[in-house]
C-alpha cells in the first residue's frame, strides 16, 4: 500500500508538468498598449505612488495578497533535516493549500542557511516584497530564535506554523472537548509528552486559555521535566518545570484530564490512560503511528475522547484549519504581527464551527456521512467552505481591537459578503437576488422535501432569512433527517410541512386538480392517487391555491415530467406561447445566461423572440443589463438554410418590437463573445462589448453547449430558470447542489415579489 502511494505521488508530482505551482498573469498581455500599461513607460505610474505612499504598494502590487513561506529544511514533516532542495515539495504544497483554501498568493523560499542569525537577516530582507511571512519546517530550538528576531525585526505577521497552527487546532479542540465534558479549564490538569517547538506553543496558548501553569506536566526523551534538571533544557522549556521528585511519564499520569501527545510511538501505555480523570481528553498527535492507537486508548476507557493527526480517526489536528484563514483576516487588515489576542480569537472560531451543522462539501468530502458536534467531531474538517468565514474576520477584528491594524475594515458585513464570494462563486452574481428576497421573503413549497439538500438550503434559507420554507414530506422522515443532518430548523417555527400521507387540505386538493384534470382524462379515483403521491402536484396545487407563493422541485426525476404538471396545474401566462428553461453559468471570464436549455425542441422565430424577451427581464432580475446575441451556424447572412433564417428573422422582430434592447444576430459563438471579431466581419452591430445572454437555435444547441461550458470552462450553474409560468414556480436538475438549491429558491422569491407587486392574480392560459 505505501508503494502503491508513493508510486502515485511521484505521478501526481511529474505529470502533466513538473511540480505544483505556476505564475499566472491576472491582466491582460495582448497587444502594444498592454505592454505599456504592464511594463515602460505606465509601470512607472505604480511605482511613484510607492514613492509617494508606501501602503500602496498594496493596491497596485500583488504584496498585500502575497505570503513568503520559508525553510531551511532542518525539521521537515516527518523526515527531519532533509536539507531546503528536497523541502520544496512540502513548501508547493503548503503554497497550494494556501490558495486553494484562502485565495492567497505564494511563493515558496528554501534557504541554504542553517545558521538562525544568517537566516533572521536573508529573511528579513524579503520584507518588501510580502505581505507576510510563513515560517516552516525549521528545527527547534533556532525556530524560535528565528520567529522572535523576525517578529521584533518586520512590519508584518510572522508565523511559525508548525508551532502555532499546530497550537490553535489543539487548543480548539480541547476547548471544545472541555466544553462537551463541562470541565473548567482552570482546573484541569494537563500531562504533555514532548516539548519541541509545537509542543511548547501548545502549552503557551493552553495558558493564554486558562490553563494553570501548575497544572502542567511535561516530559520528554530525558523524562519529566522538573526543577533543576540539566540535560536536554533550553529557556522555552525551562518556564514548565517542576518542583517534583517524580521521573517519568508513568508518575505524572494520574489524574490527568488532558494527554497531549506530540513525540513519539506507543509511549502512552493503556495502563496509564486506566490512571487519568473522567472523560479523558487524549491528544495523540505523533505521526503516522501516535503514542497510542485510539481502538487501544478506548478498550480501557470507553470515556476517552480522542484526537489524532491522522485522516483515517476522527478528530484530526491538520494545520490547514487555520493557517490559510488566519493570514486572509491579518492580510485583509495589513496587521503588523500575528498576536496571541489573533490566536485566540482563532481557536474560538474553529471550535465553535464544530458547533455547527456540517455543510454538505464536507460531507461529499468523507464518505457522504453527516457529522455533528460531539466526541467524534470536536473540530471542522479541512475541506469545510465555511472556516475562511467564520475564522478570517474573527482573526481580522481581533486585530483591530488589539491595535495592529494599519487598515481596519470599515464594514465587517461587507467583509463577510467579499469571502462568501470566494467560497460561494453564484456570490457576487446572486447578492442582488438575495438582498432582494431578504426584503420580503416568500413561501417556497419545495417538493422533495425530504431530500437532504433541500434541508440543507431550507437551513440556510431561514438563517439568511430569504424564504419560509414549505417542505412537502412524510413528518417523522423529515425529522429523523433534520436530525441526522444536525440541522436546528424545527417545524412551525422555521418551516411549515405538508404531510401528502395526511393533510386536512387534501380532499380540496384532489378536487381542485380533477378539475383541471378531468377533460384530459383523469378519474376522481385517478386524481386522489396522483394527489397523495406526487409531490409536484402537490406544490403546483399549494401555489395555485395560495397556500406557497412559489414552488421549486425537480430535485428529484426527469424535467419533462415535472414540466408536465406546471403545464396541466400552473399553466402559461397570459399570450405566452410556451415555456423556455435559462440556463446561468458564472465562470472565470464573466456571467453568461444560456437559453433554452431544457424545453423547446426547435423553437420558431416567434417562439424565440418570446424566450429572448423572458430572458432579458429574468436577467435584469440579477442586476444585469441584458447584451443578447441569437447564436447560430451563420454568421450575419453567410448561409442560407431555415436554422439561419430562423435567428435571422428572429433579429428582425426583436429589432421592430423590442428596440430599447441591446440585441444582434444571427452569428457565431465568437463573435458574440468578442467585439474585435464582430468588427472585422460586421462593424454595425447594434452589440457592444461581450453578450452575456446567449439565445440559441435549438434545445440540443443550448443543452450541448451549456454543458461543455460548465466543464471546460470550470463554469458554476445557477439554475435553471423556468420562465413563461402563470404563477413563480421553477424546476430543478437533479444534479443541483444544496448551494444551487438556495440560489434557485432566492430567484423564486424574487419572482413571486413581482408578481405580488405587478398585478392581481392571472388567470392561466390553458391553450
Amino acid at each position: 500500500m505505501a508503494d502503491n502511494l508513493s508510486e502515485a505521488a511521484l505521478a501526481y508530482h511529474r505529470q502533466p508538468r513538473a511540480g505544483k505551482l505556476e505564475v499566472t498573469a491576472t491582466k491582460p498581455l495582448g497587444n502594444q498598449r498592454d505592454l505599456a500599461l504592464a511594463y515602460s513607460p505606465g509601470v512607472a505610474a505604480a511605482c511613484y505612488a510607492i514613492v509617494d505612499d508606501e501602503a500602496e504598494a498594496s493596491q497596485v502590487t500583488t504584496r498585500g495578497n502575497l505570503v513568503g513561506v520559508v525553510t531551511n529544511g532542518t525539521a521537515v514533516l516527518g523526515l527531519g533535516s532533509i536539507g531546503p532542495l528536497a523541502a520544496k515539495p512540502v513548501m508547493e504544497g503548503k503554497a497550494v493549500l494556501f490558495k486553494k483554501f484562502a485565495g492567497i498568493d505564494v511563493f515558496d523560499i528554501e534557504i541554504n542557511e542553517r545558521d538562525p542569525e544568517k537566516l533572521i537577516d536573508i529573511i528579513a530582507s524579503l520584507e518588501p516584497t510580502f505581505g507576510g511571512i510563513n515560517l516552516e519546517d525549521i528545527k527547534a530550538p533556532e525556530c524560535f530564535i528565528v520567529e522572535g528576531a523576525l517578529r521584533e525585526k518586520m512590519d508584518i505577521p510572522v508565523f511559525h506554523d508548525d508551532q502555532h497552527g499546530t497550537a490553535i487546532i489543539v487548543n480548539a479542540a480541547i476547548y471544545n472537548g472541555l466544553r462537551l465534558i463541562k470541565k473548567s479549564v482552570e482546573d484541569v490538569k494537563v500531562v504533555c509528552s514532548g516539548a519541541g517547538a509545537a509542543a511548547l506553543a501548545c502549552l503557551d496558548l493552553l495558558v493564554s486559555q486558562g490553563v494553570q501553569r501548575e497544572n502542567i506536566w511535561v516530559t520528554d526523551i530525558a523524562g519529566v521535566v522538573y526543577d533543576g534538571r540539566m540535560d536536554e533544557m533550553d529557556p522555552w522549556k525551562e518556564k514548565y518545570a517542576q518542583a517534583t521528585d517524580k521521573r517519568h511519564l508513568a508518575e505524572v499520569i494520574e489524574g490527568a484530564d488532558i494527554f497531549l501527545g506530540l513525540s513519539v510511538p506507543d509511549v502512552l501505555k493503556p495502563d496509564m490512560v486506566k490512571q487519568m480523570a473522567r472523560d479523558p481528553m487524549i491528544l495523540a498527535l505523533a505521526n503516522p503511528v501516535p503514542e497510542i492507537m485510539p481502538e487501544d486508548a478506548r478498550a480501557v476507557r470507553s470515556d476517552a475522547i480522542i484526537a489524532t493527526g491522522r485522516s483515517d480517526y476522527p478528530n484530526q489536528v491538520n494545520n490547514v484549519l487555520c493557517f490559510p484563514f488566519i493570514f486572509r483576516g491579518a492580510l485583509d487588515v495589513e496587521s503588523t504581527t500575528i498576536n496571541e489576542e489573533m490566536k485566540l480569537a482563532c481557536v474560538r472560531a474553529i471550535a465553535d464551527l464544530a458547533t455547527i451543522e456540517s455543510s454538505e462539501v464536507v460531507t461529499q468530502a468523507y464518505g457522504g456521512q453527516p457529522t455533528s458536534f460531539g466526541r467524534d467531531y470536536l473540530i471542522p474538517r479541512p475541506f469545510d467552505p465555511r472556516l475562511i468565514i467564520q475564522v478570517a474576520p474573527a482573526v481580522a477584528k481581533a486585530a483591530m481591537d488589539s491595535g495592529v491594524a494599519k487598515r481596519p475594515i470599515e464594514d465587517m458585513a461587507v467583509y463577510h459578503q467579499q469571502l462568501s464570494e470566494f467560497v460561494f462563486r453564484s456570490g457576487l452574481v446572486m447578492k442582488p437576488v438575495f438582498e432582494r428576497a431578504a426584503e420580503n421573503p416568500k413561501r417556497v413549497f419545495f417538493a422533495e422535501g425530504e431530500a437532504e439538500r433541500v434541508l440543507r438550503a431550507a437551513q440556510v434559507l431561514v438563517d439568511e432569512r430569504l424564504a419560509r420554507p414549505v417542505i412537502c414530506g412524510r413528518p417523522k422522515v423529515v425529522e429523523k433527517r433534520i436530525r441526522k443532518l444536525g440541522l436546528r430548523i424545527r417545524e412551525g417555527e422555521d418551516y411549515d410541512l405538508i404531510n401528502p400521507l395526511s393533510d386536512s387540505r387534501y380532499s380540496d386538493y384532489w378536487r381542485l386538480y380533477h378539475s383541471r384534470m378531468e377533460r384530459k382524462g383523469i378519474s376522481p379515483d385517478q386524481a386522489r392517487t396522483i394527489v397523495r403521491t406526487d409531490s409536484t402536484v402537490i406544490g403546483a396545487l399549494a401555489v395555485l391555491r395560495g397556500d406557497a407563493d412559489t414552488m421549486v422541485c425537480g430535485v428529484e426525476g426527469q424535467y419533462k415530467a415535472h414540466l408536465k404538471h406546471v403545464n396541466d396545474i400552473i399553466g402559461k401566462a397570459p399570450e405566452v406561447y410556451d415555456f423556455s428553461a435559462l440556463s446561468l453559468l458564472i465562470t472565470q471570464k464573466g456571467t453568461f445566461f444560456v437559453a433554452d436549455t431544457y424545453v423547446s425542441d426547435d423553437p420558431s422565430a416567434e417562439e424565440v423572440v418570446e424566450m429572448t424577451a423572458m430572458s432579458a427581464e429574468a436577467v435584469k432580475r440579477f442586476g444585469i443589463t441584458p447584451k443578447i446575441a441569437l447564436i447560430s451556424h451563420s454568421n450575419f447572412g453567410s448561409h442560407e438554410d431555415a436554422s439561419a433564417q430562423k435567428m435571422r428573422r428572429a433579429t428582425q422582430l426583436l429589432h421592430e418590437k423590442y428596440p430599447e434592447l441591446e440585441v444582434e444576430g444571427e452569428m457565431h459563438a465568437d463573435a458574440a463573445l468578442s467585439e474585435d471579431i464582430r468588427e472585422r466581419i460586421f462593424p454595425n452591430s447594434r452589440l457592444k462589448g461581450a453578450a452575456n445572454l446567449l439565445i440559441m437555435p435549438t434545445i440540443d444547441a443550448a443543452n450541448i453547449s451549456f454543458n461543455l461550458l460548465k466543464v471546460l470552462g470550470d463554469a458554476l450553474p445557477v439554475g435553471p430558470l423556468l420562465i413563461g409560468a402563470a404563477n413563480p414556480v421553477h424546476i430543478a436538475t437533479p444534479s443541483i447542489t444544496a448551494r444551487g438549491v438556495v440560489n434557485i429558491s432566492a430567484v423564486a422569491v424574487v419572482d413571486a415579489q413581482s408578481r405580488e407587486a405587478s398585478a392581481a392574480p392571472v388567470e392561466a392560459d390553458r391553450g
